[in-house]
């Protein structure tokens, strides 16, 4: 009964959507999220299985399609979901994270209402509450173009999903416990590829065919690095950007990160090792998958080719080589390059600078010196109600304070339409990846020391590529430029989960005073309602 009763509000409310973007095709997805015995490292833990597989299954979608996924929570705790890079455009309400979603209670169900409105790419979705992204409920997103967009590469004989990342034998429960305890995590105990750990996936590709790779790093801190034995790998796109078809012989992905890679079976007929190992470890961590040749005369052979470890420089210089191809298509027809981000005047400049250090004797991660606490109600809720005292604009400084860490519900408010420019200074010596949800920005100018205006010299304003997640490297800064033409309450954060989780996030509210549908829709009618917002109205069917 309940399953008919959601799929009868699920046809309405998308056929109230439909008489609006009739000509955006519309795909269906039921999910239901369990807890279920997994062994990725050879010992039995607790994973989160989505309709019973982990990693959970791919979203396959084109652009502008509607996506329409109903997710039953079965599991003992509230659960949502976000998706790293879909935009959700004008639509923050389904952006999946605390600060704009209610969770799904335990027994229940909610379906996100989503379009992939002028995006393409490769990108991932995670369930952002309670550190349950350390035990699955993960998987891959890919947006194709549109049939009549040209891609600027052929047709691959085949478009695999690597899913990669760095893991722990414990349960994510006993790890939550340690973080809520004041304590930091200890060194992760291995990396998985596709959910499974050393040798135990595998890829067939034909000799003499091209294959593409959409490559997430999704793991809970560590940067990586991807290579395949003897193959070289061509990278075509980055977080939606069609790239210059540059080839590396491996590639770094920081955490959070998603790229495509293409690379062709041109070596002699056999299995050849792909290699995940951490960067800038002590240990280092490896994991190898299976690249099998469908006339392959003999198993994989050797040592696993070696990678770079610790070396900054090496990975600084493969990432300034990342550029946008200024004569593709994007989602749309017109080139990439025909927006001159360069040409365009600053507004405002946000420094942000990262810190750890302890509050009440327990560990703690901020942002300008503040560690974010959640509201006891989602803020884009509070704003829709108008709900005093949930949070207070101008709770973080767009400038670091150099004081000491304190708690606060941190938003920083920005003007809709404004074109700013953010530095990511990071003046600890571990790296640090930034993830901002709702937008790609162009990633301008990363080096060494501190940022100064003298850094702006160097800028790329020509073929900068824009993404949605970059790093930092230790005692370094990077820039980058954000065109604010979304509105919502969005999030920006740490992607090491464990800092996420302890205060090293806050939201960006992009704000107009505009009433019209051409700036934000408005509350979806089956928005969950919690915490101050419960009892509430969202608008009549």
């Amino acid at each position: 009964m309940r399953l008919h009763l959601s799929v009868a509000l699920i046809c309405a409310t998308v056929s109230l959507f439909a008489s609006a973007r009739a000509e955006d095709p519309y795909r269906f997805f039921t999910w239901n999220v369990t807890y279920g015995d997994i062994f990725p490292l050879g010992v039995r833990q607790t994973g989160i299985l989505i309709n019973g597989q982990f990693p959970g299954p791919d979203i396959h979608s084109v652009t502008n399609d509607n996506l329409i996924i109903n997710v039953f929570n079965s599991l003992d705790e509230p659960f949502l979901i976000s998706w790293n890079g879909v935009q959700n455009r004008r639509n923050s309400y389904e952006d999946g994270v605390y600060g704009t979603t209610c969770p799904i209670p335990p027994g229940k169900n909610f379906t996100y209402i989503l379009q992939v409105k002028d995006q393409i790419g490769s990108f991932y979705y995670f369930p952002s509450l309670g550190f349950h992204k350390a035990a699955g409920g993960f998987g891959g997103i890919r947006i194709l173009s549109r049939p009549r967009i040209p891609v600027p590469f052929p047709d691959p004989a085949g478009d695999y999903t690597v899913l990669v990342g760095d893991w722990y034998k414990s349960n994510h429960t006993d790890l939550r416990a340690q973080l809520d305890g004041g304590n930091m995590l200890p060194f992760p105990d291995g990396i998985l590829i596709n959910g499974r750990g050393p040798g135990g996936a595998s890829f067939n590709v034909e000799q003499g065919k091209t294959y593409r790779l959409r490559i997430s790093n999704v793991g809970l801190q560590n940067s990586l690095n991807f290579r395949i034995q003897n193959h070289r790998l061509m990278l075509v796109e980055v977080e939606g950007t069609h790239t210059l078809q540059t080839t590396y012989s491996s590639i770094d992905l920081h955490v959070g990160q998603s790229m495509s890679v293409l690379f062709t079976a041109d070596q002699p007929a056999k299995d050849y090792y792909i290699v995940v190992s951490s960067r800038f470890t002590t240990p280092v961590l490896t994991s190898t998958a299976t690249l099998r040749y469908s006339n392959s005369a003999g198993p994989v052979s050797g040592p696993p080719p070696g990678g770079p470890t610790i070396e900054i420089d090496w990975s600084l210089n493969q990432a300034r080589s990342i550029r946008k191809n200024l004569t593709a298509s994007g989602p749309r027809p017109n080139p990439q390059g025909s927006y001159h981000y360069g040409l365009i005047n600053t507004t405002r400049t946000i420094i942000l600078a990262n810190s750890a250090g302890q509050v009440n004797g327990k560990q703690r991660y901020g942002v300008n010196s503040v560690s974010f606490v959640p509201a006891d109600t989602p803020l884009k809720l509070a704003d829709y109600f108008k709900i005093d005292g949930v949070y207070r604009i101008g709770s973080i400084s767009d400038k670091p304070t150099g004081g000491g860490i304190y708690l606060d519900t941190s938003v920083m408010n920005t003007d809709y339409r404004a074109f700013i420019e953010i530095v990511f200074q990071n003046d600890e010596d571990i790296i640090q990846s930034w993830h901002l949800n709702g937008y790609n920005f162009f990633l301008v100018g990363m080096d060494g020391g501190q940022w100064t205006p003298a850094s702006r010299d160097g800028y790329n304003l020509r073929d900068a590529v824009s993404r949605c997640t970059t790093q930092v490297y230790p005692k370094s800064w990077t820039a980058v430029y954000v065109a604010l033409d979304n509105v919502g309450m969005w999030n920006l954060r740490s992607e090491n989960w464990a800092r996420q989780y302890l205060g090293q996030q806050f939201y960006l509210r992009v704000f107009t005073t505009s009433t019209s549908l051409r700036d934000e829709y408005p509350i979806p009618k089956n928005a969950l309602l919690c915490g101050r917002a419960s009892g509430r109205r969202t608008r009549p069917i």
